[in-house]
């Protein structure tokens, strides 16, 4: 706790103020954490003052809230960039990061609990502190500010993204909050730019990418490999399975779960929680991504059915704890995308499902299970509109790659295993291609 009022105090966070007639100012709390790292073993004890944000007001003291964060796929994609150009990744940690952004809105905040001020003092905070509704945009503009007078460019595909190019290579950061990795080919600049950062703010060198977003990743020859096996282990213990059963497949084939099949769970906080772990978990585990799709669907009454249901996903990740996923040194960095769809699987409202995945030569790099927005006719038309969704994310994807210096000048493949959807397809494109696109009366 007096580290971390040194550190407000060090970055003037706050002048102390008599309070102004009809402001109600907020009030703060402390929160306490226990840091770990990746193995378990304790890393430090943390102690950080939050402001209770809920109680601003819009337009009395916050305005605009948004602030980019890396998309994850951007993450798989840079590491499947960098393994194949053996690029090494570092990982740097900015201290209070959100301290360093500076507020324009008039805020005042009841002095922290332990904090000696005067009587009728109150704390009018000059920059941004943790848990205000526009502290993540507040850092966000700084930081941006510093990485591009440093003569970085941000992205137009990925705004988390910083791009710098210089006659000796390219240089790419990306920001996750308070969290950066940065690569390249450019040595010299990448030591250039963490100097640069640690004079503005107060940062912490991690060396070479080991513990990203709870992600554990770790570098051989052959390339690298990132799996969630602690946020595993974790997930398990709070679940606290009474058994040591495991099973091999997450969900069974041919099941299509309804709202009403089963008793109401009397506590579905416990399903929601396991669910939302789920949900970040299919980040690097693409196997589990259909049942988290199903499952994630039936948070606002979950019944016991759904929670076995739950309770299998869980063992399977028991008996698959160790599976990792694997970005090869020796890839070629040409995309490949495969497209499937199922035909009215939902019960309840006969919509189809899209589902897709994209390689980055050998890797692995994006995927996704998404209910379709309408009722497909056929599963002809259900298979073109999941061709559709991919469609979007590769050419997402390709201009991401040439901010990554990476070529996409060949056409990419879409593959799917559906012959109506792929003659329709080839006709389109054929028409689009000789004589614009079809009548609106063609089929």
């Amino acid at each position: 706790m007096a580290e971390e009022i040194a550190a407000l105090e060090r970055t003037g966070t706050w002048d102390l103020f008599s309070l102004p007639p009809e402001v109600r100012p907020i009030t703060c709390k402390w929160v306490y954490k226990v840091k770990t790292r990746s193995d378990g073993s304790l890393e430090r004890h943390k102690a950080r003052l939050v402001a209770r944000g809920f109680q601003q007001e819009h337009g009395r003291d916050y305005d605009e809230t948004f602030a980019p964060v890396a998309h994850m796929t951007t993450v798989r994609t840079l590491l499947a960039v960098a393994s194949a150009r053996h690029w090494s990744i570092s990982q740097l940690d900015v201290k209070n990061a959100f301290l360093n952004g500076e507020l324009r809105e008039e805020v005042y905040m009841q002095p922290p609990p332990g904090y000696s001020v005067p009587d009728g003092m109150v704390c009018r905070l000059r920059r941004s502190l943790y848990g205000l509704k526009q502290a993540p945009r507040a850092w966000f503009e700084r930081f941006a500010s510093v990485i591009t007078a440093a003569g970085f460019l941000a992205s137009a595909h990925d705004p988390a993204l910083f791009i710098h190019l210089s006659p000796h290579g390219r240089t790419l950061l990306l920001l996750y909050v308070d969290d950066m990795i940065i690569t390249g080919d450019d040595p010299e600049y990448i030591a250039f730019v963490k100097a640069r950062l640690s004079e503005q703010f107060l940062m912490s060198d991690l060396g070479p990418l080991r513990y990203f977003l709870g992600i554990e990743v770790s570098s051989t020859s052959d390339g690298f490999f990132i799996s969630q096996e602690k946020y595993i282990q974790d997930l398990l213990a709070r679940a606290a399975l009474t058994d040591e059963r495991v099973v091999e497949t997450p969900m069974e084939l041919n099941v299509h779960l309804r709202a009403t099949d089963g008793d109401p769970l009397p506590d579905p906080t416990r399903y929601r929680h396991l669910v939302g772990s789920l949900v970040y978990l299919a980040v690097t585990r693409p196997d589990i991504s259909y049942p988290v799709h199903i499952l994630s669907q039936l948070v606002s009454a979950p019944t016991s059915v759904h929670y076995s249901h739950l309770l299998r996903v869980l063992r399977y990740l028991r008996g698959t704890i160790s599976h990792r996923l694997f970005f090869p040194r020796s890839s070629s960095l040409q995309l490949q995308a495969y497209s499937d769809a199922t035909w009215a699987s939902d019960p309840s409202d006969r919509r189809s499902l899209s589902a897709y995945c994209v390689f980055l030569g050998g890797s692995l790099i994006a995927w996704k299970t998404k209910k379709q927005l309408a009722v497909s006719r056929s599963s002809a038309e259900a298979e073109l509109r999941a061709m559709a969704l991919l469609t979007t994310e590769v050419t997402w994807l390709r201009w991401l790659l040439q901010d990554f210096g990476v070529s996409v000048t060949t056409p990419t493949l879409l593959l799917s295993d559906s012959t109506g959807s792929g003659y329709c397809s080839s006709v389109c494109a054929f028409r689009v291609t000789v004589g614009g696109f079809p009548d609106k009366g063609s089929d």
